[in-house]
């Protein structure tokens, strides 16, 4: 079967109230040097200037086509939009973010080669009108483009986030295939990724910034309810209890700090005979929530064991794959960190 070599990418985008921030978004998919594009814009009930903008720019430009939200808030918007979509691949933007000239032609010239089957997803870069982006913004972004260079979103899944929910792309019909924006789990972009990986779907990483986010006070991330727990603990486990746990091998958490104590309350309403190791002298020999915290040393003796990692710090990271990389242990397979 041919493959169409410039195929008809589909831009997702819900927007609403983003007035101050629109019109250099819209620029900025405006100047994408791969010409083969639409836009489908899904206003969500907005209040200010952003639906005669929209109009605005659609009028300029036929490839921008402007619904209103049949729902409200986020994934009814998506919904909305994706019932819509014309193209072959599918993509999704944020109406408060810039493209780089060159996102969509990156994106698509790296997955031509793949086909079907296969999701490409490139690196971000944070950016402030005002003032300078947060450490955290920092890290997690540094963090994301390194998974897209190691091409590790599998192995880093029960982490964070690992592909940003702007800088991917893949075809319409494995989109489809994973159910597309249906769920209504919040975080969304995060529910995809693990849709993705249940599903199969090849992710291969581009080593490159595909995305400018923009940090502002406002975002949904920091305002919504959804979003304020940002461990995603109830999303990760449900997950790894389909996908990855095999109940017929002992489990390990790794970890006893604040994280390590509630992930431990979440595996416990699950399953009992839970293994719990720290490298706290002080912890080691508690009795915690009815388990006796155990040396991290012990974990050779057990018997083929699944391992999850709830530690904070890099350093203690960074201790901690090395000892598992000493005793022969696989990523995705034998053990995964959880932030």
């Amino acid at each position: 079967m041919s493959v169409d070599p410039a195929p008809l990418v589909s831009i997702i985008m819900a927007v609403k109230d983003t007035e101050p921030y629109l019109p250099a978004c819209l620029d900025s998919i405006l100047a994408q040097t791969y010409p083969h594009w639409e836009l489908l814009a899904v206003n969500d009930h907005s209040t200010d200037g952003t639906p005669q903008i929209l109009r605005h720019y659609a009028k300029r430009d036929d490839r921008i086509r402007v619904f209103d939200s049949e729902g409200h808030r986020l994934i009814p918007a998506l919904q909305t939009a994706y019932r819509h979509v014309r193209g072959s691949l599918i993509n999704r933007m944020d109406s408060d973010d810039r493209m780089p000239a060159d996102k969509l032609m990156s994106l698509v010239e790296a997955w031509l080669p793949h086909g079907k089957g296969t999701v490409i997803a490139g690196g971000t870069e944070h950016f402030v009108d005002e003032g300078e982006v947060g450490d955290g913004f920092r890290r997690y972004e540094a963090w994301l483009n390194e998974v897209a260079r190691s091409h590790t979103h599998y192995q880093e899944i029960y982490q964070e986030c690992v592909i940003p929910s702007h800088s991917w792309i893949l075809h319409k019909e494995d989109m489809d295939r994973v159910g597309a924006f249906d769920p209504l789990v919040y975080p969304e972009d995060y529910d995809l990724c693990f849709r993705f990986y249940r599903a199969g779907l090849r992710v291969v990483g581009l080593d490159k910034v595909l995305h400018h986010w923009r940090d502002r006070s406002e975002r949904i991330s920091r305002t919504w309810e959804e979003y304020r727990d940002n461990r995603y603990f109830d999303l990760k486990l449900r997950y790894f209890y389909e996908l990855d746990r095999d109940l017929g091998r002992p489990l390990v958490l790794w970890g006893a700090g604040r994280n390590g104590k509630d992930m431990a309350r979440q595996l416990l309403a699950r399953e009992a005979g839970l293994n719990w190791v720290c490298d706290n002298p002080r912890k080691i020999g508690q009795d915690v929530y009815g388990i006796i915290m155990q040396s991290w040393q012990t974990i050779p003796d057990l018997d083929n064991p699944q391992i999850m990692v709830v530690v904070s710090s890099p350093e203690g990271k960074e201790m901690i794959r090395e000892h598992l990389h000493q005793w022969g242990k696989q990523p995705v397979r034998d053990y995964w960190f959880f932030n």
